[in-house]
């Protein structure tokens, strides 16, 4: 699903100012656009709060339904929403917990047409696209949709990720929304918070086939407990790149990176963070700031990717770990559902068998 086409240069540098925008709003989160492609800058309505009600609590036989989200707001509606509207992200993850939406907002399509790897299993062809790129959302169309829910991701709550600021009072008044926190959080935690949304839609979230991918998500997080617990301790740095920039990732502030160094992966934690957290940027020049056997390169559309690097940036060539031919692939953006991680978490694994201690 890891696929994507990295982006030319001259499109990373036309959007610059967005860049900037983004670096201070959003601090570069999930969203390769943030590197190069306009800052997603997002804004949130929300429901009645009410502190005393639980996480999640449902009728999906027809009755009244709630949920209380992420930011601390429970959204009440008369009966279950059937016709539900995401962020692609979200909506993937819903997917594979049975759960199927009539509308996505984000990168459902690459330029060629295909679905865009963040769209997982959704047949793209089958859901209205309010669209592709921030911060288009097609507010006309949504409501012809006749929406009963919207869900989102979070990064720095109550914003909604990819919800245009501009839009959003309008967004919000056709339909009630919910967040869920993707960042500076357990990985389990996140996949069970959507996991408990899809169960309060009427998900079957005991079926064989979400088993099946549970325990493929715990073999490979015991492959990946073992696989650090042996041999030399690697040090792992995840970066994303830009023309001018090499952002080094505070392993704390993601998700996934958080589960896997409580698996034990030792990864490289940035002295200096940019405002607002998750990263150090540095300059290509400095780019051996710090020393790595492995490097997890962020793989969205709109980074450069290693064959780039390898031609523009001279101090990459001379990285150890670039020498060493030890570089993988960062999903930034991937699914937050047990069949989406599972892969990845085993192929991580994978990675560390294959490498060695640079010096």
């Amino acid at each position: 699903m890891n696929s994507p086409l990295p982006a030319s240069r001259s499109v990373l540098s036309r959007h610059s100012t967005s860049t900037d925008r983004a670096l201070s709003r959003r601090t570069l989160l999930t969203s390769a656009g943030a590197l190069g492609l306009g800052g997603l800058l997002a804004a949130c309505g929300g429901s009645d709060d009410d502190p005393s009600e639980g996480q999640a609590g449902a009728s999906t036989s027809g009755g009244p339904w709630s949920f209380k989200d992420d930011r601390g707001t429970t959204v009440r509606t008369d009966s279950t929403p059937k016709r539900i509207v995401a962020f692609v992200g979200a909506a993937a993850v819903l997917h594979d917990f049975g759960i199927e939406c009539v509308g996505v907002f984000g990168p459902t399509t690459l330029e060629n047409g295909e679905p865009d790897p963040r769209a997982g299993n959704i047949d793209v062809k089958k859901v209205t696209n309010l669209g592709n790129t921030y911060p288009q959302f097609n507010v006309e169309r949504y409501a012809s949709l006749r929406p009963e829910l919207l869900v989102a991701q979070m990064t720095e709550p109550p914003a909604l990720w990819y919800v245009p600021e501009e839009s959003a009072k309008k967004i919000e008044s056709l339909a009630p929304s919910v967040g869920i926190l993707t960042t500076k959080s357990s990985l389990t935690e996140v996949i069970g918070r959507f996991a408990e949304l899809a169960a309060s839609l009427g998900a079957d979230v005991d079926s064989a086939e979400l088993s099946t991918a549970r325990t493929t998500f715990e073999t490979a997080s015991d492959h990946l407990r073992r696989t650090t617990g042996s041999g030399a301790r690697l040090k792992v740095m995840a970066i994303s790149a830009a023309p001018d920039l090499m952002y080094v990732a505070n392993p704390d502030d993601f998700t996934d990176l958080r589960y896997y160094k409580s698996l034990g992966v030792d990864f490289v934690t940035p002295t200096k963070l940019s405002e607002g957290g998750f990263w150090h940027q540095l300059s290509w020049e400095n780019a051996d700031t710090y020393d790595a056997d492995l490097i997890l390169v962020d793989n969205r559309p709109g980074t450069l990717q290693p064959a780039d690097l390898a031609k523009a940036e001279p101090t990459w060539a001379r990285l150890p770990a670039v020498r060493a031919g030890q570089i993988f692939p960062w999903v930034n953006e991937e699914r937050f559902s047990y069949a989406g991680y599972g892969p990845r978490i085993d192929d991580l694994a994978a990675a560390l068998e294959k490498s060695k201690k640079t010096a």
